[in-house]
Order: C-alpha cells, then structure tokens, then sequence
C-alpha cells in the first residue's frame, strides 16, 4: 500500500523505517513490542509499512520500550503538525490515500472528496467568518489537493449516501448550489462514484452523524465519525462492525442510484434557473 500524499508518504514511511530499525536493534519481534506497547504485532508491522499510523500514546510507549528518547513522539508530533487539516482528522485524510473502497454517509454537506472549490469556501466561511482570507484559501486548497484521489479511475470505490436535506441547504446561494450539483452528477455520469440520496420523508436515519467507513487491501477496515471541530477514528472491530450495519440500513432506504441522479439534477436545474 504505497499510495500516500506529498508529505505524508515520505514522513510516515521514514517513521516506520526507522521504527523497524531501531526494534531490531533492540532484539524485539514485532510481537514482542506489541505487547509492551499494547497493540498487536501486525499494527505494529502496519505503522513500520505506513499502512497504518500509530497515536501519540503509542509513539511515547514505543520511546520508553525502546528507550528512544522521544524521538518517535517527537516526529509523531511533527508530522500531525505539518498536515494541512484539522487535527482531528489528519489521520483519516491520511488513510484515504490508502483505501480502497470508501463509503460515507452525508447528513450535512457534500462530502469534501466530492465539493467544488466555491461550495468548500462556502463551506469553510460559514463554520469560520472570521478566518483570514489566507488561511480560508489554505483549506480550500488542501481540501482540492485531497479529491486527487480520485484521479485514479478506479479506486478507491467512493460510495456516497447524501441526505436530501444536503441537496436541499443552499449553500453559498444558487448559483454555488447549480455547479455542485452539477458536479456530482458529473461524477456519477462517469461512473465514478456511486451517488444516492435518502429522502427526507425517511425520518430519522440509522446514522446520526457524517460517517465514513474505509476498507484496505491488507489492512482492517476503519470508521471515521465527525462532528463539529471534532472526529474520531475507529478500528475496535465490533464498532466498525455495528457502524457497517448501521450504514447498510441507511443505503436500503435512500433512493436506487438512477432514482438518486435524477434527483439530484433536478435540483441543480432548479438552482440554474433561479440563478
């Protein structure tokens, strides 16, 4: 699983390179560290592969086992650090790059693989009004550089469950919401993402809040959950499991994909006009 982004590929890898390095040295097994550090060995042969990135509090256990220093907490840091988003979802950016299969639920917002540059920005000054205009064009920008991922033809498979209230919230005004629109039927058209809209006259939905589950090749399978300024990342198999569920039942009460694309350009058509 070599796919990464930019900076992120080369730091994580060097992570991991030197994580093999200096756990050889000491004589340990991958098992071995593991279970001092409290994770199994297979994570640990993930973070020294870049599969997967250890949490700061794995990083500091593996500076005391090893006895490095703070050296692995200190790059840990570093590298969280150094990530255009948000904290709390630099990892899930991160693994993104490395998934294969992608599915998301959007209660909200157009998924942020999928916003148009005038759509993120409206997007972005609406949570924040008063960031400086530099800094709302620093997340438009790392929000663009992320969609490369779907640059590939094929993979990841992006699976998108939008709420219809998401089609519906005018966002950045008519004309925003027309290009949007458009641009996500686009995709569809394509075949590229599959796209479908769960009505409103559902009710409540069996996902209470932006999920997105990520499958890997030789990896297991994550959930990433996001609320307002904060995210959590998932890998407690039981969890993810429930939340896969939880997903499916969303999928079988939106609409079939051909059902969805109508829709969906029929409301950007509404847009267009009023514009």
């Amino acid at each position: 699983m070599a796919k990464g982004h930019g900076q992120h590929k080369v730091g994580w890898d060097f992570f991991g390179a030197e994580l093999k390095i200096r756990r050889e040295a000491a004589g340990f097994t991958q098992q071995d560290l593991g279970t001092r550090v409290f994770c199994s060995g297979s994570y640990i042969g993930q973070f020294e592969t870049g599969i997967r990135k250890p949490q700061l509090d794995v990083a500091e256990r593996i500076d005391a086992v090893l006895k490095t220093d703070g050296f692995f907490a200190r790059m840990c840091r570093e590298l969280i650090d150094s990530s255009p988003y948000e904290h709390y979802f630099a990892e899930a950016a991160y693994l993104e790059g490395l998934a294969d299969t992608i599915r998301e639920y959007a209660p909200l917002f157009v998924p942020g693989l999928v916003q148009t540059e005038a759509y993120a920005r409206a997007v972005f000054l609406a949570g924040q009004p008063h960031l400086a205009d530099e800094e709302i064009d620093n997340r438009v920008a790392a929000r663009l550089e992320r969609q490369r991922l779907l640059d590939d033809p094929t993979k990841p498979l992006l699976w998108v469950v939008l709420d219809e209230n998401v089609i519906r919230r005018r966002v950045g005004g008519a004309s925003v919401m027309s290009e949007q629109l458009t641009h996500v039927a686009a995709l569809t058209r394509k075949r590229r993402i599959t796209m479908q809209v769960l009505p409103i006259h559902v009710g409540v939905p069996a996902v209470g809040a932006m999920l997105s589950l990520m499958t890997f090749k030789d990896a297991p399978p994550l959930a990433y959950s996001e609320a307002a300024h904060s995210g959590n990342l998932l890998d407690d198999p039981a969890r993810v499991t429930g939340l896969e569920r939880a997903y499916d039942l969303v999928r079988a009460h939106a609409l079939p994909p051909d059902a969805s694309l109508t829709l969906i350009e029929s409301v950007a058509e509404e847009y267009a006009n009023e514009h």
